[in-house]
């Protein structure tokens, strides 16, 4: 099979696998391949010491204790753990949940479920920059309130909710605050026990680590009660059965520990090349950067094209530059992003709307050639006015 290289502007999608992180992991497929839970012999002793020194280096990336981090295959899995144990755990009595409407559909689609179970949910609206509104968050919780789920950083935008004003509403109010911090990990500091949020998710592949692997970080009350939703042999704290993925989950290990230290570095880089790349389109098209006025993750550029369909763009650059109609997990889809028409964007500019990523790889090259193809398909495709002048 031919395979034309890219310019890869999809970076929330996925990531790479970084060089440094598939070194680490090769000797896990091909010499030390023994399963982490053989307590018998060498082969296993070695497999389980990789993966708790891959817990170590999540825990001392978010500052938490390694006992605290139960690994998954990512963080779809580990909001389904989350929210589907508050289901096996519950009583009688009523329960309720807060959420957001813009939040990535590992949380909708699961709160729907949930509701059809007999637990209460609340989709709480954003304002025009995808923000939630304090007040309303605090005025919905209740006695029945057992969780408020709100993702750190939209997967589709960028912005990046008021994570610490959150969190000291739900400790005044004594419920739980779980975080899909799925965009935000490796990208900035994330600090669970400071901020005051009870529970993460994240997934290796969206800081260069390999996909099908990720976690979730819950402090210790939080995660007695966990039930787990696959069993079958007690593994990770008897909370999530199955075979450990060793090799994978070193990747993941070694994949935060290099974000970690490359984090201040990529930041200024990445940031440059998102506000170069802005910018350039702003000077040649009739563009609109949505969240432009709110904190936003530098990474991330969700840009409407007026007048243009995005699905027509993107089939006359998607052979060259690599970009995103909204979230990776709902391409496919004709109607407008969830995410977006939650901000209240019309229809029309919603299926004008590109998501372009960029990251450690990007370099400048990349980005002054894709502005340039894209500016050159958006002046083929937007419709010609015709003068027509009247007959004599």
């Amino acid at each position: 099979m031919d395979i034309h290289p890219a310019i890869y502007l999809d970076y929330n999608a996925t990531t790479p696998v970084a060089p440094e992180v598939m070194k680490e992991m090769l000797p896990y497929f091909l010499s030390v391949y023994g399963n982490p839970s053989s307590n018998d012999h060498i082969m296993g002793w070695q497999a389980k010491e990789a993966v708790e020194v891959a817990r170590e280096s999540l825990a001392a990336a978010l500052k938490v204790n390694s006992d605290e981090i139960i690994f998954t295959a990512g963080a779809t899995e580990s909001i389904n753990l989350i929210l589907r144990s508050l289901l096996l755990a519950k009583s009688d009595e009523s329960m309720n949940i807060i959420t957001l409407k813009s939040e990535h559909n590992a949380v909708l689609d699961t709160c729907a479920d949930l509701e059809k179970a007999g637990i209460e949910v609340c989709y709480l609206n954003v304002d025009k920059n995808g923000l939630v509104d304090l007040q309303a968050l605090e005025d919905k919780i209740n006695q029945h309130t057992k969780m408020v789920a709100i993702m750190m950083v939209n997967n589709e935008t960028g912005v990046i909710q008021p994570m610490a004003e959150i969190a000291a509403i739900c400790q005044r109010k004594k419920v739980l605050l779980m975080s899909d911090a799925t965009q935000a990990i490796g990208k900035i500091a994330v600090c669970p026990q400071e901020i005051g949020i009870d529970i993460i998710v994240g997934s290796a592949h969206k800081f260069y680590g390999p996909k099908g692997v990720g976690f979730l970080y819950a402090k210790k009350e939080v995660r007695q009660t966990l039930v787990p939703i696959i069993t079958g042999g007690g593994q990770e704290r008897k909370k999530r059965a199955g075979t450990l993925n060793v090799p994978s989950i070193v990747g993941m290990g070694k994949a935060i520990t290099l974000a970690s230290e490359l984090m201040t570095e990529d930041l200024a880089r990445i940031e440059k090349r998102r506000n170069d790349f802005e910018k350039k389109l702003h000077e040649m098209l009739s563009i609109q950067v949505i969240g432009a006025d709110a904190p936003r993750l530098y990474n991330t550029s969700n840009i409407i094209f007026h007048g243009i369909d995005s699905e027509q763009l993107m089939s006359a650059i998607g052979s060259h530059v690599a970009a995103s109609r909204g979230s990776a997990c709902s391409t496919g889809k004709i109607e407008p992003s969830h995410v977006l028409s939650a901000m209240g964007i019309t229809e029309t500019d919603a299926l004008s709307a590109i998501r372009f990523s960029f990251g450690r790889y990007t370099t400048k090259h990349e980005v002054d050639a894709a502005s340039q193809l894209i500016t050159e398909a958006v002046n083929r495709i937007k419709p010609k006015i015709v003068i027509r002048l009247p007959i004599p």
